[in-house]
Formats: C-alpha cells, structure tokens, sequence
C-alpha cells in the first residue's frame, strides 16, 4: 500500500462490512479518509438503509461522509447494458460494467477532480505496484481470501486507474475482517452479505427482466433435436440453468428409467430455442473452444509484446465466477478479438460472459466477453 503521509484516499462505501473495514484500516494508516456513498439504480428500497449505515460507520470512526447521486448515469451504463444483452440473446455481466463504469470510472474521475490522491473499495484483491525501466507498472492479484477473491470483475481496469487505487482489505480473509469490524465496534460487524445484482436486491432478475422483454413462447429442444416441450422466450435463460421453468412434453415411454435433471446448453434468439442436456455431465455442456471480443490486458505493453510472439500464451482462465481456474492458451488476434482453447473441456459458457485469465502466480492478466464457442465430441475423462 503506498505511503499514507499526505494523501486524501476516497473510499467507495456501500454500507457493508468490507468497505467499512476499508475505511478504518485506511484511517489508522494515516490517510486523510472520506467516505462516499454512490446512489445508484435501486429497484427493492435497500440502498436507503445502507446509506444510513455507511453514514453511521463514517461518523464511529470520525471521517466525512457525502453521498454521490450516480442513479442516472447507473441506469444508462449499467441497467440497459444488461437488458439489451438478454435482449440480445447472451448473458451479460452487469458487475464487471458497474466497476469498469462507475466504481472506477465516475466515482474516480469525480473524486480526483475534487483534490482526491487515490480512490478505495471493499473488493477483495490485491494490488502491487513494481518499477520497470523507470516506469511504474501496476499489478493485480487474487486475494488472500479465495473465497470471496473478486479479482474476476476487475479485468477492465487500466493502469491508468489502477495508479489511483488502494484495496485495504486484499490481504485479510473475510472471518478476519469480521474481527477487526467487531474490535472497533463498527456498526456494520455483523450486517450479513449482500448477494445477487447489487441494483436488483432481493428481486429475481428474470421477473425485472419480464418487464422490459415480452415472453414468446418457443421450441425447447434436446442437443439432438428431438421436441420436449416450449419455454417462454429464449432471452429469459441462461447457460447452465438448471431450475427451468418451461412446459416439458416428454413421449410417453413404458419402463422409462428417471430422467436426469436438465440444464440450459445453448439458445439462439434468432429463431427462440433453447436447447437442454440431460444430466450434469452432458457432452453438450462442455465447450473446447471460445471466441472473444473486447479484449483488454490490466498491462497493455505485456500484451502486446505476447502478440509480437506470434503464438499461443498459457494461461489459467475462469469463465464464471468462483470456478476453478482452467489450463488453456490464449491466441490473441486483430481489434481486440482473441481466442481461448482449453486443456479440459469447461461447463456452461455463456456467450457475454467474462472470460478471465490469470498467471500460474495468481496475476490477474487481463479479460474478455464470450462471444461463441464450439462443444467437444464426448464428455471429459474425469
């Protein structure tokens, strides 16, 4: 963490534990803290109650408290990003455009202008900051907690951004910061977990969805083909869904065994089909191969000296969030497209999604959003 003496650091604060901790430790290293809560588009009336306690914590450990009204700028980057995506067809990742375009766009911007050093948040990840041929080069990496590392919703940022960043909490696991919350008698010690889309609360996001997309009834299909029934619009599922509300019409077959569960393997909007596999292990779940566009490096230089290479570059990739990292070499091609072919066939990729690579040391890479991607021809070995 870079030298408190001097410094004005604005910490992002949702009214959570992880930003309140953010704070305090901030604060005993001797920054000058502010704390900031960012409004922002909220359908289920929570972000009252955790501007109030963000608000409480900042006046326990005596630091100034504004809040910032990001709602407009929220809606249009972040909440229609995600409908035109599920209207699109994919599956789109509002979390990584929420960092990209407000935490560490809007939020930052507006707090340098207003005289701030750096910028903190409650993710967990950690930052290191190295000097090569006399420039600085900023590096991020997994946290030390890997259960709640969120690493993987950061492979946007620049370096740029990342000069102006501080992540207090990278090194603690979460039980730790529980501690140190409950010494300090904070009063978010024990304030439970935010979970799902932080803008949707409590509210399922296919019903939000059915609001802005009109249900159209079509063919739900096997890998084969075969007819089993009819879902209600193609753009309310999901890759590797496997609660599938849908109106199944199996052939009757005398002495049939129990079918497996089914689980979402592919859709097209186009023609509004979804196609479900029978069973977790489904050869049509598994992917070999995926195409990427919007590819981004945290060090752009790092990247391009790869693609001077002129070959595939080992890397460890996570295609959702909290899977296992996977071997696979990354193929970088033109205007920011690339490709990605694993060692192991992987499970329910979902085109819009974040494919995100890290190095064999926990150094998060770089990133990209799923485009398409090609099956395997039979399960993996396990």
């Amino acid at each position: 963490m870079s030298s408190a003496s001097k410094k004005t650091v604005f910490v992002g604060m949702s009214g959570g534990v992880d930003s309140s901790v953010a704070a305090l430790l901030l604060k005993k290293k001797g920054y000058d803290v502010v704390g900031i809560f960012m409004r922002c588009y909220n359908i289920d009336g929570c972000a009252e109650k955790d501007a109030e306690d963000a608000r409480r914590v900042a006046e326990h450990i005596g630091i100034p408290f504004y809040v910032w009204d990001f709602e407009k700028e929220y809606k249009k980057r972040v909440v229609e990003y995600m409908i035109d995506g599920y209207r699109a067809g994919i599956t789109p990742n509002p979390d990584v455009m929420c960092n990209r375009e407000i935490k560490f766009g809007l939020f930052l911007e507006k707090a340098l202008s207003m005289g701030a050093d750096y910028v903190a948040t409650g993710h967990y990840v950690k930052i290191k900051e190295e000097r090569i041929k006399n420039k600085e080069v900023f590096r991020l990496f997994a946290a030390k907690d890997k259960n709640k590392d969120q690493s993987y919703f950061l492979w946007t940022l620049t370096q740029d951004q990342l000069r102006h960043c501080l992540f207090p909490i990278g090194d603690y696991v979460k039980p730790d910061v529980r501690v140190i919350a409950r010494k300090a008698k904070l009063p978010t010690a024990d304030k439970k977990d935010s979970q799902g889309i932080c803008f949707l609360g409590n509210v399922d996001v296919f019903d939000f969805l059915k609001k802005y997309i009109p249900s159209r009834r079509g063919a739900l299909v096997t890998a084969a083909g075969e007819r089993i029934g009819e879902h209600f619009g193609s753009e309310f599922y999901t890759i590797g869904q496997r609660h599938i509300d849908a109106d199944f019409k199996f052939p009757k077959t005398h002495g049939a065994a129990p079918r497996k569960p089914f689980y979402v393997a592919a859709k097209d909007a186009a023609t509004n089909t979804v196609v479900v596999a029978e069973g977790s292990e489904n050869p049509a779940l598994y992917k070999k191969e995926i195409k990427l566009t919007d590819v981004h490096f945290i060090d752009s230089l790092f990247a391009k000296l790869r693609k001077l290479a002129n070959r595939d570059m080992p890397v460890f990739v996570r295609v959702r969030y909290r899977q296992p990292l996977a071997k696979a070499g990354l193929f970088l091609g033109p205007r920011g497209k690339a490709k990605l072919i694993f060692d192991r066939a992987q499970k329910f990729v979902a085109p819009g999604q974040s494919a995100v690579w890290y190095s064999k040391n926990g150094e998060l890479l770089g990133g990209g959003i799923i485009s398409s991607s090609r099956a395997q021809k039979s399960a993996p070995k396990a």
